[in-house]
């Protein structure tokens, strides 16, 4: 089936869901090969693996950091934090920034309470964070900088414990060291990886974990039948791979793709030309022979991108590769090489269904239409005009705090900083020419379909006051519902 538009039937304020999103005009009929990431990408988590990392990671800082008991009382919070948010490693605290580097007040929590607004202009002397103090192009904190910018969707439960944690020590009153505390969480969320604790809980249970295996199979069944090229490129081990895909497509998983890369360490994988690639045995014995061609049917460990298209040959706009992690999967391929790029973002399906409520509909077009009354009636001077003016602005500041709480209660949309798109968006919209909810919604579309990015008018292409508001409601009849309500 062919979708051919966002909407959904519904009507013209509805969007679909299961949309596939361009930032970047696309075709793919132009894509012969498809290359993919696994986690989050080709395997969808549910919640129990996120309260699995929490638990254990809690349980590392307890044993081996020798941090408090009581923190065993804490349990993992589902839905207190959403990806995107910085970290500020020094002050111990979490935001929400938008694309211009400003704090979105109101999203600042230090432990499992927000912030006052005029305590963080006190500390930022504002609310908008220097250039020099961001993370770098990955999202770290290093090298001088101080934020830490959380970008991956493993890192949700990294995030609440940080939290929580922060949140015992402020309330027992325990002087500590943030810079410490940040390291040893963001140590002990590695050793949940690293040693392949979180690994074999999922082994032992695909089932509990692994979710949408039925629509990831069919879609690489439809490329594989269209006669496309695909390959693997993960930072899993493969004993974990392979028993993920057993569960997802079946044994012979591996028929499907051309080449299987594990454990190979991106986004290193993309810019160190030293790492040569290894061939790992079906049993995980690594050999020692120099590779000469990547063959189907093998894995291969490590390795880097150079030697990648060396191989294989495949380069530029004719590959598309999907990922979730914007920086680590996305950025240097888009940048550098020129390969097409495609972001996996869970959180767009909740977010659109949010959106097609009748109450996010009914109050973002009356916060559009205050929007535009007051950039209209501001010029009014006199008091009884001025005292209107401060009732819309107070209502209006009313109406963007509940469009925010809508999505989550603490940090609002990933999207949105109320109007401006937040970080998060402003790198998506670089690294990803499209974008979609999951792999599954490729089912949709014919795979010569182009996808074209919708003409959004720049502040200087549109009118000053436009005879009708984007929502489609006139000057009039605004000032009618401003009467009436």
């Amino acid at each position: 089936m062919l979708i051919a538009s966002s909407m959904d039937l519904k009507g013209p304020n509805f969007v679909n869901p299961d949309t596939i999103f361009a930032n970047n005009q696309m075709s793919l009929q132009d894509i012969e090969i498809y290359g993919f990431d696994y986690d989050y990408t080709l395997a969808f988590y549910s919640s129990h693996l996120h309260t699995l990392i929490f638990n254990i990671a809690r349980d590392i800082l307890i044993n081996e950091h020798r941090y408090p008991e009581g923190l065993r009382e804490y349990d993992y919070i589902p839905n207190f934090v959403i990806r995107g948010l910085h970290y500020d490693v020094q002050k111990a605290l979490l935001m929400k920034i938008d694309a211009f580097h400003y704090i979105q007040l109101g999203t600042v929590y230090r432990g499992l309470n927000p912030v006052p607004e005029k305590e963080v202009i006190a500390m930022y002397e504002g609310s908008h964070v220097p250039l020099e103090i961001m993370s770098d192009f990955y999202g770290k904190s290093s090298h001088g900088h101080t934020m830490k910018q959380f970008m991956d969707i493993f890192s949700l439960p990294e995030m609440t414990l940080l939290l929580c944690v922060n949140d015992y020590f402020m309330k027992h009153n325990i002087d500590y060291e943030p810079v410490h505390l940040y390291k040893d969480v963001k140590e002990a969320i590695g050793d949940v990886h690293v040693r392949g604790i979180m690994y074999r809980a999922v082994e032992a249970d695909n089932e509990k974990y692994i979710c949408y295996g039925e629509q990831t199979h069919a879609v690489l069944r439809k490329l594989s039948k269209n006669g496309k090229k695909m390959f693997l490129i993960t930072n899993s081990p493969f004993d974990f791979v392979n028993r993920g895909m057993n569960y997802i497509v079946g044994k012979d998983w591996r028929d499907l793709f051309d080449v299987v890369i594990v454990q190979a360490d991106k986004p290193g994988f993309f810019n160190d030309r030293r790492k040569p690639f290894r061939r790992v045995t079906d049993k995980g014995v690594l050999l020692w022979d120099r590779i000469h061609h990547l063959e189907k049917g093998q894995i291969y460990k490590q390795g880097n991108l150079y030697e990648f298209l060396r191989l294989t040959g495949w380069r530029g706009s004719k590959v598309l590769y999907f990922g979730d992690h914007i920086y680590s999967d996305l950025a240097d391929l888009t940048l550098k090489h020129g390969w097409r790029t495609g972001a996996i973002i869970p959180e767009l399906r909740k977010e659109i269904k949010i959106m097609n409520t009748e109450e996010y509909v009914h109050t973002m077009t009356w916060l559009q239409a205050l929007t535009g009354l007051l950039e209209q009636m501001q010029v009014h001077q006199d008091p009884a005009s001025q005292t209107v003016i401060q009732q819309w602005i107070n209502e209006r500041e009313e109406m963007r705090l509940r469009t925010k709480d809508i999505f989550n209660a603490q940090f609002g949309s990933l999207f949105r900083t109320y109007h401006n798109p937040t970080y998060f968006t402003r790198r998506l919209s670089r690294f990803a020419d499209i974008y979609m909810a999951s792999l599954s919604c490729l089912l949709n579309y014919d795979l010569q379909h182009t996808f074209y990015p919708r003409r959004t008018p720049l502040q200087h292409e549109s009118p000053i006051w436009p005879e009708q508001t984007s929502t489609g409601t006139h000057v009039g009849e605004s000032l009618h519902i401003t009467s009436v309500l």
